[in-house]
């Protein structure tokens, strides 16, 4: 190896693999470097060459809490601000999160270690990428998931991000860990071969951006209107606060009822249960109905069925045509992707003893179906995620339908303050549009707040933190992109090939090693 020998100090590979790691994070916005994301996983890959399993798991862990504690330092924000607990148990909070994530980086290493020992070209270039493939498809659904700094959101401005509509984020992910392997390989080898065979994969690449997916309907265009309404997140039902989130959405609305098609108000800017909030209702349905405008808006939604409450983080239509809103009409969505710890505790009775004592104030909100019809949003159809659930490909790619006008995903970022966890919300949200072909509206309390056209380019957007309305005409398409029929059928494919290639090889190396060993003996 070149850069370290057996040898070297394992505590100067544990710093450096933590350092190595937090270079991965640079690769995300706002800071879009996304050669950093190649730099910190070839860094991770060459670190691990000629370590003990033990040695090289410990180093994986380092380099995804140096990734993921970097990456993600927007969560102490929102913990310290807004969970009223000690520092204390904020930092643990952090640090258990963190390192939970940094398991699946130690879990990828350890298999690596085990099952590729004999060829490097197997190890690096096809057993990598099939391992991490299926690692990052654990991350994204134990405990409801949390596929958060999945390496292809990094291409959303790169040169790789012709792929996500023929395969989505998920193939650009395992094409990274490929040339990362390459890479690596070309270092170790000091051969070019390599290097030139990653070359050759982006430029074979390159024409599918300038392919179009789908058709723009200029004839359907329509006049929005997203209103943020930079407010705080309500910790308690203090009736004067909600007084003034609702007099800011309806003093910012009230001038464009009538004049837009449809206006859009971010997640919970009703912070009130439905039921108690129908006169407000009512009233503002009387009145868009008759200006001819649609409301679409976030609100919680509590309600007594067969001997239970069940309360759902919803988003409501409202002012829709000619039918009058009524208390559980089905035009509506409930939210799915439910956030552990915020909306809901997992291992409910083995933690609830634990957040009690700790005055950890939480949420016991309901999941919503998996699947649930598309938002019909005056004459258009929406498919809708709220807040965080933009960030799960394979949910919005099964809510999707040939008939889908728009995107919709609306989110309350208040939570996470000046930090770089919006700009991450966005980049993955953005990779959906690019995906399915379909412009995006994307709501949210106190920014970003923006309009992203279903190439997944931001061609709206406001200020953050400021009490401001985007207004646009935007233009819906029609069209399945290759993705949007197929889901990750092909990179599944794909990954079965590679690891079939790698039984191969492994096969072959080890009759190669039992024919020596015979010939010696």
């Amino acid at each position: 190896m070149i850069f370290f020998n057996k040898n070297c100090d394992q505590w100067f590979r544990l710093c450096l693999a933590w350092i190595v790691g937090a270079i991965g994070a640079l690769s995300f916005s706002p800071y879009d470097y996304w050669l950093a994301l190649l730099i910190s996983f070839s860094g991770l890959q060459c670190l691990t060459l000629n370590c003990a399993t033990r040695q090289a798991s410990i180093i994986g862990f380092m380099w995804g809490f140096g990734f993921f504690g970097t990456g993600m330092y927007w969560l102490c924000i929102s913990i310290d601000a807004f969970s009223e607990l000690p520092a204390i148990i904020n930092l643990f909070a952090m640090v258990m999160l963190t390192g939970y994530l940094a398991l699946y980086p130690l879990i990828f290493i350890s298999l690596l270690n085990t099952l590729c020992t004999k060829s490097l070209f197997l190890r690096l270039i096809v057993a990598s990428p099939v391992i991490w493939h299926i690692i990052e498809f654990f991350r994204s659904f134990v405990m409801t998931g949390f596929p958060w700094l999945q390496f292809g959101y990094t291409q959303i401005n790169g040169p790789l991000k012709g792929i996500a509509p023929l395969m989505g984020e998920e193939a650009i992910t395992f094409l990274l860990v490929t040339i990362s392997g390459s890479v690596v390989y070309s270092i170790e080898k000091r051969q070019i071969l390599a290097i030139v065979f990653v070359i050759l994969l982006v430029l074979l690449q390159w024409p599918l951006h300038s392919m179009n997916w789908f058709v723009s309907l200029p004839e359907r265009a329509v006049d929005v209107a997203l209103v943020q309404g930079n407010t705080l997140p309500l910790l308690k039902w203090d009736p004067n606060d909600l007084v003034n989130i609702l007099n800011t959405y309806t003093r910012l609305s009230n001038p464009l009822i009538g004049k837009k098609s449809i206006i859009i108000w971010p997640e919970s800017a009703i912070p009130d249960t439905e039921k108690n909030q129908q006169l407000f209702l009512q009233d503002q349905d009387q009145k868009l109905r008759i200006a001819g405008t649609t409301l679409v808006t976030g609100i919680i939604d509590s309600r007594f069925e067969n001997n239970n409450y069940y309360t759902y983080n919803t988003i409501l239509v409202i002012g829709n045509g000619s039918n009058p809103y009524r208390y559980l009409s089905n035009n509506r969505y409930q939210k799915n992707h439910l956030v552990p710890f915020g909306e809901y505790v997992p291992f409910k009775a083995l933690l609830q003893s634990l957040t009690a004592f700790f005055k950890i104030p939480m949420s016991m909100f309901t999941q919503g179906a998996y699947i649930q019809p598309q938002l019909r949003v005056a004459g258009y159809n929406m498919t809708p995620a709220l807040c965080y659930e933009v960030i799960f490909t394979r949910k919005m790619r099964d809510n999707f339908r040939p008939e889908t006008d728009f995107l919709l995903a609306i989110s309350n970022d208040a939570w996470f303050g000046d930090s770089n966890g919006p700009w991450q919300h966005l980049q993955m949200a953005r990779m959906r549009a690019l995906e399915l072909g379909r412009p995006l509206l994307y709501s949210t309390n106190n920014g970003v707040t923006t309009i992203i056209n279903a190439r997944g380019e931001i061609t709206h957007i406001i200020p953050q933190f400021e009490s401001r309305v985007l207004t646009a005409t935007v233009v819906p398409t029609t069209g399945l992109t290759p993705y949007a029929r197929f889901g990750n059928f092909g990179i599944w494919v794909i990954t079965l090939l590679f690891a079939v290639i790698w039984l191969i090889g492994f096969l072959r190396l080890s009759v190669c090693n039992s024919t020596v060993y015979h010939k010696i003996s």
